[in-house]
């Protein structure tokens, strides 16, 4: 879709049909879909719907203030752009775009340990925007290198990924031939062949301009996996073996802000608190890891309470500026947001995500206009009502 397409776009649903019909199944289906029988995608959403906003009339609000605290700073909105690996593979130099729309925005992007861009661009394209996600691979020092690197770029948050020690039941990426990169199979082949435009602006145009295939800059030299390739060295494979001990370790190296991804239970809440965690995300990974998980809005309330001066961010399952007001009354701090974003890259490069972006903003504050609210700090629990069980 072309630039001046754009203004066709209305809501996240044009976005998310714009991104299908520009890319390839394997490609679509690996930033789109859940895991498993997708129970946890269906019933995040369902959590979220039965949330009703009760407005406050006659309150005279004046025009809506977005600014919130994060990690200590203000910005002047509660928006993150989430990690996502797959950035890079959507349009060439595809994070760095979403970072330079998001800093336009006034939001800060969290780039992902198996981006397509390296730390250093991308921290160019938005200086002092960019947060980093860490997986800890199960060489520990491998890792500490890479936090090294991305102190030396000017990284001052850290977000470490806790919810991912094995790779999920994602049964689609099987039967696409993808597994964060491509399987030459009859099937993907042809997927491939009939979308050619993403083809030629993806994997063709970088090929004969001498940048060879993507790969993924953040891995060691010499080891680094690319779309074609996408084996893993067992030095960088996930570790399946952290503990507590191993954040405990990268609270002592690490001297910025440090925040864990993934949190879900109340006894984590406490444990991240009590060694000097700065930030939690509460988190289902997109639905995408454990298809049992409790929906974040059922258990968001409990674990902000339980947070303390930690800041509380929540992600998972967010389609409209409805949502980030609900989760926001629910105990959370700030939001973070990854697909969308990513039909926005794939809808129309820079353009796309900021669109996307200022859409969802821009909703946010006609639900803060209709329901009274005038800043965030009014948002809580008695501004929302739960109907579950009750059609």
């Amino acid at each position: 879709m072309m630039r001046h397409d754009l203004s066709a776009l209305l809501e996240t649903e044009d976005f998310r049909t714009a991104a299908r019909r520009y890319l390839p199944r394997v490609l679509f289906e690996y930033m789109d879909r859940g895991s498993e029988r997708e129970t946890a995608l269906k019933q995040g959403r369902t959590a979220l719907d039965h949330l009703r906003i009760m407005p406050s009339v006659l309150t005279g609000s004046s025009p809506r203030d977005l600014s919130c605290n994060i990690l200590g700073k203000t910005f002047p909105t509660p928006l993150i752009v989430a990690p996502t690996a797959i950035a890079g593979m959507i349009r060439t130099g595809g994070e760095a775009r979403i970072a330079s729309a998001a800093a336009r925005v006034g939001i800060p992007v969290c780039l992902a340990t198996q981006s397509i861009v390296p730390i250093e661009t991308v921290a160019r394209a938005a200086p002092g925007n960019v947060w980093f996600q860490l997986y800890i691979w199960q060489n520990r020092q491998r890792t500490l290198d890479l936090v090294e690197r991305v102190r030396t770029a000017g990284v001052e948050t850290l977000l470490v990924t806790v919810d991912t020690t094995v790779q999920p039941l994602r049964h689609y990426n099987r039967r696409n031939g993808f597994s964060m990169g491509f399987r030459a199979t009859p099937r993907s082949v042809l997927d491939i062949a009939s979308h050619p435009r993403w083809a030629w602006n993806a994997l063709l145009r970088p090929l004969l301009q001498g940048r060879g295939v993507p790969d993924f800059p953040h891995y060691p030299e010499g080891l680094r996996p690319n779309v074609l390739r996408p084996q893993q060295d067992p030095s960088v494979r996930l570790a399946q073996d952290v503990t507590w001990q191993d954040i405990e370790h990268l609270r002592v190296f690490w001297k910025g802000k440090l925040v864990l991804k993934g949190v879900l239970s109340p006894e984590d809440v406490t444990h991240a608190r009590r060694i000097g965690i700065d930030g939690i995300v509460v988190s289902t990974h997109g639905a995408r890891n454990l298809d049992s998980a409790p929906p974040v809005a059922d258990v968001l309330p409990s674990l902000a309470d339980e947070a303390g001066n930690m800041t509380v961010i929540a992600d998972s399952g967010i389609r409209q500026g409805s949502d980030i007001f609900k989760l926001l009354a629910l105990g959370a701090d700030a939001v973070m947001v990854g697909r969308l974003p990513l039909y926005g890259l794939a809808a129309g490069g820079v353009e796309g995500v900021e669109r996307i972006l200022n859409m969802l903003l821009d909703e946010l504050r006609v639900t803060m206009a209709l329901s009274g609210k005038a800043t965030l700090s009014e948002l809580g629990l008695n501004s929302l009502l739960n109907v579950r069980g009750q059609e």
